[in-house]
Formats: structure tokens, C-alpha cells, sequence
């Protein structure tokens, strides 16, 4: 049997970007089930409400929603069941004391096959206001702006 090498993108939670300040970014292993595995396998899953926290110093992904297994059985899982995460002890104490001193939060950002093996990648979070997220998208479009008019200039038709 040929091992798998390499990262394979499953998905993606591109509102957490919006959402968030992104201060610090960690990979995470994760405990699933068979079937859980298989529906990955398919590339399905969805990571919009998805969230971590420390319960009796084990790190939990909760809110990510991994369809049932087509071809499953009666030893389908839940989709939304809580699924634990897998990090070094210190990881996940240090994150616990940035957690205890408040508005920070957990969120996962994207989860993939790495070497086979499923991981996601979590970070700690600061929530944005409106008025961050509206700033935020005008810069994005300046910097489109700005890169147009360049690219426009250099092929000569400015």
C-alpha cells in the first residue's frame, strides 16, 4: 500500500480571516472515527461555526460539522459531535493561560491531510468590530486597485 505524502486541503474557513484578528496559528492532530475519516476522505466538511476550548487540559474542536458517510452503516457518527484535538501538554497549557486572560478565542482556520494523517489548523483569535472588517475590505481593494493599474501600465496599454 502506497503511503500518502504531502498536504491535501479539505477545508477552509475563510470568514474566520474576515472575522478575526489572527494573532498566533498551531496544527493540531485530530481523534476521529472510521467513518469520519472516509466522509474526509471525500472532501467533505465544513468549519463555519467551529470553535476550540480546553476542558480538563484536553483541547476539544466543537461546531465543525463532517457529513455522515454515505456508504456507512449503523456505525455512522454524529456530525457535530465534539472531536478531540492533539497537541503537546505545554501547547495546550500555554494556550489555556492566553485564553484565561480573555478576549482571545480558538477558531479553527483550515483542516487537511498531512502524510495521511488528518490535522487542522487552529489559531487564537481576537473578534473584529464592524468598523475593522469595513477597513479592512477597503484596503483589500486598494491594493487590487494598485495592482491593476500597475499590471495594466507594465503590459503597455497605459
Amino acid at each position: 500500500m502506497v503511503k500518502e505524502v504531502g498536504k491535501k486541503l479539505i477545508a477552509q474557513n475563510k470568514s474566520a480571516r474576515h472575522d478575526y484578528f489572527i494573532e498566533d496559528v498551531y496544527e493540531a492532530g485530530l481523534v476521529l472515527t472510521g467513518t469520519e475519516v472516509k466522509s474526509l476522505r471525500a472532501g467533505r466538511a465544513s468549519l463555519v461555526d467551529g470553535f476550540a476550548m480546553i476542558t480538563n487540559g484536553e483541547l476539544w474542536l466543537s461546531g465543525v460539522h463532517i457529513p455522515e458517510y454515505n456508504e456507512g452503516s449503523w456505525t455512522n457518527h454524529s456530525p457535530r459531535r465534539d472531536r478531540k484535538l492533539l497537541m503537546h501538554g505545554r501547547e495546550i497549557n500555554k494556550l489555556a493561560s492566553i485564553l484565561k486572560q480573555g478576549g482571545l478565542t480558538v477558531v479553527p482556520l483550515s483542516l487537511y491531510f498531512k502524510d495521511g494523517k488528518a490535522k487542522v489548523e487552529i489559531a487564537l483569535a481576537k473578534g473584529k468590530k464592524a468598523h475593522d472588517k469595513r477597513h479592512a475590505l477597503m484596503e483589500k481593494q486598494a491594493n487590487r486597485e494598485v495592482t491593476r493599474e500597475l499590471s495594466r501600465r507594465t503590459s503597455g496599454k497605459g
